[in-house]
């Protein structure tokens, strides 16, 4: 060990670029720019030829490269020192430089953090912070009166006659306007921890969801939320801030570590990288040698786009999923990982983003009380060193846990009848009257306290006669306690817009380039098959059975050629052929419904938009439906008998390719419009019927009604049957003289072709091929448009009591806003777990 001093100049840096001031630390005594002595520690000379090497490279190679000390091998201790490009971290690298900083994460996160803060703030570096401001917020929706919300079949059939009816004015439904936020308004201030609390149905999710951004549209919503100022429209919620929900809703296929490296690479990094480059041009022109441990974590936490982010492994570690990491996280058929561990999962794909605001919903739901404490208290490190916002709502948080809050907002009824420092909280029911016991904890008396079947327990006046205080009277206290009275002052205040600063809030809709997008959700996707491998492995099977079957029913020594009569027989064996590649795309159908709360999810969080999900699952089908056509050809066409001819054999290739191809856009799109794994298999078998009604074999194009005939020309089955008949009967050795006088055409394949109302030309093969890459094109369009537009199938389950039957509150059924619409996370279970695929 050798000590250095060295004079370091930390301020003056001459004239600043607009990144230096988003960075500026403002007031202080090194940003003032006078010189100073600082003293720097190093284990030998060895750390200072590294990163003087580093230092010599220029800036994009500088941001990349690293130190790692790690122990030797046999070294007795010898701490060597490997350079490292932070952007290609191996396994074994990331895992010695996690253990070199984290070696136990309950006791070096919070030292990690203050490291890591220690340096922005040694060269005047200001890190960005978010204030949240709801003023006035009022929430409503509708809610059924009596049993009318139950889903019964009769109710579904009732209520839809009454929305219909509704909307002509002809009719009043049974739904009843219920107010579940009136004129709210507070304030959630940086660096500071808030405790959202309140009793089941009080609002919870509703608030933090309107915080997000992300209330339902069904809703109708007042007032404003503003961020630092700013309102909604003028930067994205949606990436400022990450709401994490109370649902799981995840995919079984993927392990832990998977999921979050897509979530992270989706994510991005944010501006960390902008900051990363101007505190090492800081840190260079003030001769500051940082960190060596800190200033490769941050590197390797700045760099995105990357398939193994370092930030996963840090997360991994932080939420005690380490242990987990490469198990696949599960569902109703497959077995994975703990229900506590997949709510874990669900808040670290937040948690490994750039996300500076961070409103969580019962993240403690199937967790232990100790574990919910770490992870609490790891939370309340970030909010505190790196001056995160956070709201946390708990529901029954045990006493240590509470005591790690800064301040608490306390909902009920509508209202919120404390927001404040969590010191202050039992001052100010003690001054209405109400004391908590010492025994009782402080969360379940808060939570009780403004129940008129519990309240009278906690009365502690005995001078005076216990009365209900109702949740008004609670509202009315507080504007006059010292709280309220400062909280009302803060908000007559206006937010300083010229104080935020800039990398704050978020202008960008996505984290990473588009081409990065298109790269990760690929990369998923292909993951995604050779996880459902068993599903496509059966597919061929069944496919392989089915053209044993079809050739040994259509066997080529049973199959003459040459006459009218023949051809019957070649006519129905490529008709069954047909059938069963359009049939086989219809598994795509359920393998995207399953999908689809978990997509919502992600689409609604801005990990990627619907084209970046929808255009790798149609680009990585096509090798499959070559692969499934060709095993049914190679079986089936020289065994049957048809056109002895290389150029044909390739023609029935391809038109089997481009049926398939069209079946799984129509299927997957059909998906994407119903939403639901009981409404799309419906939908499906109804679009099938009316595909084969019109397609030209159940009623021939002579026989269908002039007033239908488009039925005929919009049916991809036509040109399917066309493709595939013409290629066959067009054949020279169906090219025999026509016996049949009542048929013009000239040689017996075309008569063939026009007794069942066929195209007789050539060129009409390469039509109907275009026809159907036409229509895979339309149908995954389509898709593409319902994933953008629509979202999930939501619906209400509120149950109000009859006017006629209880008439004593206006505001009977107080709701939460999670009963109010049934979420698409609520029904993920439920859809993962019908995985009965369709073939």
């Amino acid at each position: 060990m050798r000590s250095t001093t060295s004079l370091s100049r930390s301020g003056s840096f001459g004239s600043k670029s607009s990144r230096d001031a988003a960075f500026d630390g403002g007031s202080g005594s090194q940003a003032a720019g006078h010189f100073e002595f600082r003293r720097r520690t190093t284990e030998d000379d060895e750390d200072e030829l590294k990163w003087a090497a580093i230092e010599r490279l220029p800036t994009f190679d500088r941001l990349r490269k690293g130190v790692l000390k790690h122990v030797a091998d046999g070294g007795a201790g010898e701490v060597e020192l490997q350079e490292i490009d932070v952007g290609k971290l191996g396994g074994t690298e990331r895992k010695l430089l996690i253990e070199s900083l984290l070696k136990v994460a309950e006791e070096d996160n919070e030292k990690l953090l203050r490291r890591i803060r220690h340096r922005t703030d040694a060269v005047g570096i200001k890190i960005p912070t978010v204030e949240i401001r709801f003023e006035g917020l009022s929430v409503e929706g509708d809610g059924y009166v009596g049993t009318s919300a139950l889903p019964t079949l009769l109710n579904f059939v009732v209520n839809t006659v009454q929305r219909i009816l509704g909307f002509c004015r002809a009719f009043s439904t049974k739904k009843r306007a219920v107010r579940i936020f009136h004129n709210i308004s507070g304030i959630v201030k940086p660096s500071r921890m808030t405790l959202l609390l309140g009793p089941p149905g009080s609002g919870k999710t509703t608030l933090l969801k309107a915080l997000s951004g992300k209330l339902d549209k069904n809703l109708r919503v007042s007032g404003r939320v503003t961020y630092c100022g700013h309102e909604f429209h003028e930067f994205v919620p949606q990436k400022t801030c990450a709401y994490i929900s109370q649902h799981e809703c995840l995919l079984g296929e993927l392990t832990v570590r998977e999921t979050l490296e897509f979530s992270s690479r989706c994510l991005g990094v944010g501006t960390k990288y902008d900051l990363l480059a101007e505190l090492s041009r800081r840190e260079k022109e003030a001769g500051i040698m940082p960190d060596l441990e800190v200033d490769a974590f941050m590197k390797a936490t700045s760099i995105s786009g990357q398939e193994n982010q370092f930030v996963v492994d840090y997360v991994l570690k932080l939420l005690g999923l380490d242990l987990c990491a490469n198990i696949i996280v599960g569902n109703d058929m497959r077995r994975g990982i703990s229900g506590g561990q997949k709510k874990r999962v669900t808040t670290g794909e937040m948690l490994v983003g750039p996300a500076k605001v961070f409103l969580m919903d019962e993240i403690s739901t199937g967790l232990d009380s100790s574990t919910t404490y770490q992870i609490v208290r790891f939370m309340k490190q970030m909010v505190h060193i790196m001056d995160v916002t956070m709201v946390i709502s708990l529901l029954q948080p045990a006493p240590e846990t509470y005591e790690l809050f800064d301040d608490i907002i306390l909902i009920s009824e509508n209202h919120i009848v404390y927001q404040g420092p969590r010191e202050n909280v039992l001052e100010f029911f003690k001054n209405v009257g109400f004391k908590c016991p010492e025994r009782k904890g402080v969360a379940d008396f808060l939570q009780e306290v403004t129940s008129r079947n519990d309240q009278e327990q906690y009365w502690f006046r005995i001078n005076e006669p216990y009365r209900y205080i109702s949740v008004s009277e609670f509202v009315m206290y507080f504007k006059s306690f010292t709280m309220g009275r400062k909280l009302v002052e803060e908000l007559m205040m206006p937010y300083d817009r010229s104080s935020v600063h800039p990398a704050a809030l978020v202008k960008e809709r996505y984290g990473i380039s588009n081409k990065e997008l298109m790269k990760a959700c690929f990369g998923r996707e292909l993951l995604l098959i050779k996880r459902n491998a068993f599903i496509y492995i059966f597919k061929s099977v069944q496919l392989t059975i089915m053209s044993i079957i079809c050739m040994t029913m259509f066997f080529r020594t049973e199959m003459r050629v040459g006459h009218l009569i023949d051809g019957n027989k070649f006519y129905g064996a490529l008709f069954y052929i047909l059938i069963n590649i359009m049939f086989n795309g219809i598994s795509e159908m359920i393998l995207t419904t399953q999908r689809l709360p978990v997509f919502y999810k992600e689409r609604d969080s801005l990990l990627y938009p619907a084209w970046a999900f929808a255009l790798p699952i149609w680009m990585l089908r096509v090798p499959i439906s070559f692969g499934e056509s060709f095993i049914w050809i190679a079986l089936t066409y020289y065994t049957i008998g048809f056109a002895p001819s290389i150029d044909r054999f390739f023609k029935q290739f391809l038109t089997l390719v481009c049926i398939n191809q069209m079946a799984q856009g129509l299927f997957r799109s059909i998906a994407a419009v119903a939403r639901s794994v009981v409404a799309a298999p419906v939908v499906g078998m109804f679009m099938l019927l009316v595909i084969f009604v019109f397609g030209g074999f159940i009623i021939a194009k002579d026989d269908i009604q002039p007033w239908l005939i488009w039925g005929y020309y919009i049916s991809p089955m036509m040109y399917a049957q066309n493709a595939i008949m013409i290629n066959e009967f067009l054949d020279e050795r169906w090219s025999g003289p026509n016996p049949d006088s009542r048929i013009t055409e000239a040689t017996v394949g075309k008569a063939l072709l026009k007794m069942r109302g066929m195209f007789v030309e050539n060129k009409w093969y390469w039509i109907s091929i275009g026809a159907l890459i036409g229509f895979t094109i339309i149908y995954n369009t389509c898709f593409i448009l319902a994933l953008t537009y629509l979202d999930s199938l939501e619906d209400s389950k509120t149950v109000i009591l009859d006017d006629n039957r209880n008439k004593k509150s206006s505001n009977t059924s107080k709701l939460n806003s999670s009963s109010f619409k049934m979420s698409t996370t609520t029904s993920c279970a439920s859809m993962k777990g019908m995985s009965v695929i369709i073939i």
